[in-house]
């Protein structure tokens, strides 16, 4: 199964909502809770309609907007949306709004966009799409699942466009509770450096990143996607290569035959040592980066690094920010291998190559 990418809206914790740009400005934090850059929503969203949604709303709305204006396409056939924690803000607020009013008066703005399908639903409205819509919340594997039926839709309709999507946010509830089972680094650690810190714990992220697939060929197209595998399996590091072996050789490719590698390094210690096999596999020919110091660690982080991917393969540039190592590239770059992982339990692996 494979499809193209057409367009891309993306807004995380850097200024990456401007497709005209790559990772030109980057933002640097001292905390363990990147939120974030919001584009001014005024030009995406109608102010009567922007004074009643959530955050999160307007993010993943403005990124889906951004994409389809991308994609030059005003209406998808499908959309398709991940997300691992929802409207986490809104359920808060009315969970909140129970407790302080004695279950009485509730504002029901908090209740109707708490539900997980809120984005994908209001993104329908707004466009006037009566087509099939669906939303996965399958945790740390919710972006994959919802690539995986992207795909699957379109091997069975090659003639339509499906709008994908990945949404998350960290509220400062959430972040709190998280806090206090250890996931993440304690303030005061800047976001670029969290490779050298080497404690547990790591920095919380969100974002919105949305695509636009289609089987036509467009010079516009930013990448190809060309497989996806995604594994439940607690005991892969001593595994990984041969998951990394097996899924090339499906997709009948050599290691060799890969000129890029992306990989969900985080900066927890532990979590770490899982990319240490797949980066000794590949070596110091390939070139090795990571993206989590800039869009900090959730659900929907490897949404983000297909974001980067398409981008790298669409200006054939490497942002110095995300590289591990200096290895030089001859010649365009055609394969791109995304490997991510969250605490040893879910595993993916998407390749995307050149058009």
């Amino acid at each position: 199964m494979e499809a193209y990418i057409r367009g891309i809206g993306n807004i995380s914790p850097q200024p990456t909502f401007d497709n005209a740009t790559f990772l030109e400005e980057i933002r640097e934090y001292q905390t363990a809770r990147l939120q974030s850059v919001d584009p001014d929503y005024k030009q995406y969203i109608q102010p009567n309609q922007l004074r009643r949604m959530s955050r999160l709303l307007k993010m993943g709305v403005t990124s889906a907007g951004i994409c389809l204006h991308d994609a030059g396409v005003e209406k998808p056939d499908a959309i398709i949306t991940g997300t691992g924690l929802g409207m986490m803000e809104e359920t808060e607020k009315f969970l909140n709004g129970i407790l302080d009013n004695g279950e009485k008066l509730l504002n029901p703005t908090a209740f109707i966009q708490s539900t997980h399908n809120t984005v994908g639903a209001h993104i329908a409205v707004m466009l006037g799409c009566n087509n099939y819509n669906l939303t996965y919340v399958h945790g740390p594997v919710s972006f994959e699942n919802a690539l995986l039926d992207s795909l699957m839709w379109l091997a069975e309709k090659p003639s339509d466009k499906v709008l994908l999507g990945g949404i998350e946010e960290i509220t400062r509830d959430h972040f709190i509770i998280t806090e206090s089972m250890g996931f993440w680094k304690k303030d005061g650690i800047n976001n670029l450096d969290i490779l050298k810190n080497k404690t547990p714990g790591t920095i919380a992220g969100e974002g919105a990143s949305f695509f636009l697939l289609t089987h036509e060929e467009n010079p516009q197209n930013y990448a190809k996607i060309m497989g996806l595998s995604a594994k439940f399996n607690p005991g892969l590091k001593l595994q990984a290569a041969s998951f990394i072996e097996g899924f090339l050789s499906e997709n009948k490719l050599g290691k060799s035959e890969i000129d890029l590698v992306i990989v969900g390094l985080n900066g927890d210690v532990e979590n770490d040592a899982i990319y240490d096999p797949v980066l000794n596999y590949f070596g110091e020919n390939i070139i090795q980066t990571y993206y989590k110091h800039l869009c900090g660690e959730h659900y929907l982080a490897s949404s983000f690094a297909l974001w980067l991917g398409a981008k790298i393969i669409k200006h054939q540039s490497i942002p110095g920010i995300i590289r591990l190592n200096k290895t030089q590239k001859q010649g365009n770059i055609r394969n791109i291998l995304l490997y991510n992982h969250y605490k040893n339990l879910h595993h993916s692996l998407i390749l995307v190559s050149s058009c």
